[in-house]
């Protein structure tokens, strides 16, 4: 790893940043795999929270020690915890991309009762965009927030699945159609939907193959509403904010897929350089040494990918001028996780299907959901290629 688009002020924080984890969820991680323990998560965040590392994203709330922080520092934290517990930096991620619109296009008010317990590890948040028949294609959503103006409130009414943290969230951005009825402006909304909400429940949580110890289920609202300045942003104004959202979640994510191919690599890189076959090193082997050699260049191109996003974001680069650069980190990261914990499963052997012989198969099941959740592979490629593609309409 070579950290080329990195500045000192970067390295010293993944300095800091990776031992504090070594300190506070490292020891916490078995739990949280094993048991699905949520108090250990919450102490984590709660100790994240403390240390100001949950305000990297937000200059004008920030507290600590780094003279520009942002998305690459963000993305830094994801790459660390993700290389010890992807399940938990999962919990962190989408409250920070709960956080991310509360803090860019609510209200004073709302960003008081909201933003500030999440950035203070009081509270966690929640994204509801996903529903049984709608993914990427948020323009064909079900769910519909309408502006009541006999009561002054905003009415939702719909049915959101795999959403992270649903149900321990305290705060819930949901996003829904509002319709041409000719008192608001019709296209998507964001609403924020506090959990004691009349109208909100959770009707079942799911159980992955991996992640364990991330809650991820339904949300349903019915008829459930929230006051007229819980809007964010205005009536119709939701696709912009989650285009934002998107851009932040991607780059995110191409850490999360650093973190957790990294991990993968080193535990393969010791394998190969212990372990004799036939007399010889496994690592002297041709077909291993390949397989190294492949996710070493792998996750060096996927670094300089990812941090390219995120340092052009810093820049000030957002919306869909950033749209390629971060979906492009997010395929290349996760591809290559998907990558590096199947060669590094298949190098081990058997031991690397075995819980008993190191982490190597809770990094395969864990990898598997990169590639798909924050918009799938096929969808990154899509917002690529419509970029280098800009005299076609693309037919998805």
């Amino acid at each position: 790893m070579q950290d080329f688009l990195l500045t000192d002020e970067d390295r010293a924080f993944r300095t800091e940043v990776r031992a504090f984890l070594q300190r506070e969820l490292a020891p916490r991680a078995a739990d949280i795999e094993e048991r699905r323990d949520w108090d250990a998560v919450k102490h984590v965040v709660r100790a994240l929270a403390q240390a100001g590392y949950l305000r990297l994203m937000f200059a004008d709330l920030y507290r600590g020690s780094l003279k520009k922080p942002g998305l690459t520092h963000a993305t830094i934290l994801s790459e660390e915890a993700s290389a010890i517990n992807y399940a938990f930096e999962t919990t962190i991620a989408t409250a920070l991309s709960c956080a991310y619109p509360l803090h860019r296009h609510a209200s004073e008010a709302l960003r008081e009762a909201y933003l500030e317990p999440i950035l203070d590890g009081r509270a966690v948040g929640a994204i509801c965009v996903t529903e049984p028949g709608t993914g990427s294609d948020s323009a064909d959503m079900q769910t519909r927030v309408e502006y009541d103006a006999r009561t002054d409130e905003w009415v939702v009414n719909g049915f959101k699945r795999y959403i992270s943290n649903a149900s321990v969230a305290d705060v819930y951005i949901a996003y829904g159609i509002t319709p041409r009825d000719g008192t608001s402006k019709p296209g998507i909304t964001a609403v924020a939907v506090p959990k004691d909400a009349g109208g909100i429940s959770f009707p079942r949580n799911y159980t992955f193959m991996g992640r364990h110890g991330c809650i991820v289920g339904e949300v349903k609202f019915d008829n459930c509403r929230v006051p007229v300045d819980h809007v964010l942003g205005g009536a119709g104004e939701g696709s912009a904010i989650m285009r934002g959202m998107f851009n932040f979640e991607r780059a995110i994510l191409g850490g999360s897929g650093l973190g957790v191919a990294r991990s993968a690599f080193e535990i393969a890189r010791a394998h190969a350089q212990s372990r004799k076959t036939f007399g010889q090193f496994l690592g002297c082997k041709q077909l291993i040494w390949d397989k190294i050699a492949q996710m070493s260049w792998r996750i060096d191109a996927a670094e300089l990918i990812t941090y390219r996003a995120t340092k052009m974001y810093d820049a000030g680069v957002d919306g869909r001028a950033l749209m390629k650069e971060a979906a492009m980190a997010k395929l290349v990261a996760t591809e290559t996780a998907n990558f590096c914990v199947n060669e590094t499963v298949q190098i081990l052997g058997g031991d690397g299907l075995t819980k008993e012989y190191g982490r190597a198969e809770q990094l395969y099941r864990d990898a598997r959901a990169l590639t798909i959740v924050g918009g799938t592979s096929e969808m990154a490629k899509y917002l690529i290629a419509s970029r280098d593609l800009p005299d076609l309409k693309i037919n998805l």
